[in-house]
């Protein structure tokens, strides 16, 4: 089987801080943001400084779903990505509409590698850059707080329209964020970072992926000083069609959800770490796999 045949059913892009994956719905199957990626604490921007995030991802995926939700990959089908993505968060002492106003930069750098049937590609570099021009954080009172915000995703990351493994989509995005943390250390923590993508067109195929709406969510309890335990994952649901040359491309709409245990250490000084595992099910349409995530925040 050649690679550019391959290609089709299982290329894949980096954005973010995960690998976004190879299937049927949107082009290659991926999403322009690295779903899950997100967990405690995510509502709650720091008071005003400078803050360096970093996020570790290990993904693996050994079965695409097609859109009866069945397994179509082709034999020896795997992808295994590791990602490193440093975030940089500026928190100004401006406020904007009632709302703490806040930037922030994040580019990963990826690790991937591709094999189906006899064929093998693997790739390293730099994904698609992720600016966030505008954030308005708000601290309704001690427990509860939310962010809106606005992410647009550059296409910085190497890619070729023939190529098994890409580690950039290839084109930009827009999309709009709302995002919500309750925190009690000593009680439950619930978060949700709800968004919706705009994707434009890849020039390269003249293929435009579909308008996609996810959501990261985590569910915990405060059973320690500074530590919390409990759920993590995501819910995701194309929305609109792809298109080809400009004709809408049918029954491509992918869907999944991913749940598994999450961690958060806070050492109530500005610092934190969190771990989470998920697992992918209920997939339409895209790759399903597991996920291992580590994200760190040290204040200076």
């Amino acid at each position: 089987m050649k690679i550019t045949k391959i290609s089709y059913l299982v290329a894949l892009a980096i954005t973010g801080v995960i690998v976004t994956h190879a299937a049927y719905a949107t082009e290659g199957g991926g999403s322009i943001y690295p779903m899950g990626a997100e967990s405690f604490l995510t509502g709650a921007l720091p008071p005003p400084g400078f803050y360096p995030l970093v996020y570790l991802n290990h993904y693996n995926a050994d079965k695409i779903k097609n859109n009866d939700g069945d397994d179509v990959a082709p034999p020896n089908f795997k992808v295994t990505a590791n990602v490193i993505a440093p975030r940089l968060i500026w928190v100004t002492g401006n406020t904007l509409l009632g709302g703490q106003v806040a930037h922030a930069l994040m580019l990963p750098l990826v690790d991937l590698d591709v094999r189906a049937g006899a064929a093998s590609q693997s790739k390293s570099g730099i994904g698609d850059l992720n600016i966030t021009p505008l954030a308005l954080s708000y601290h309704h009172n001690g427990n509860l707080h939310s962010v809106v915000a606005l992410d647009i995703f550059a296409p910085t990351g190497s890619y070729n329209k023939n190529d098994m493994a890409n580690i950039g989509r290839n084109y930009w995005a827009i999309q709009p964020v709302y995002t919500a943390s309750y925190i009690d250390p000593a009680g439950w923590n619930a978060d949700f970072k709800m968004m919706y993508d705009f994707n434009f067109k890849n020039t390269d195929t003249n293929y435009k992926s579909g308008q996609e709406f996810h959501v990261d969510y985590a569910l915990g309890y405060g059973f320690k000083q500074n530590w919390v335990a409990g759920v993590g994952g995501y819910m995701y649901k194309q929305t609109t069609n792809d298109e080809k040359n400009g004709v809408k491309v049918p029954n491509n709409k992918g869907q999944a959800f991913a749940i598994g245990p999450s961690i958060k250490y806070d050492n109530g000084k500005g610092m934190f770490l969190m771990a989470k595992w998920q697992k992918e099910m209920n997939v339409e349409n895209r790759p399903e796999g597991h996920a291992f995530w580590i994200k760190a925040l040290l204040p200076f």
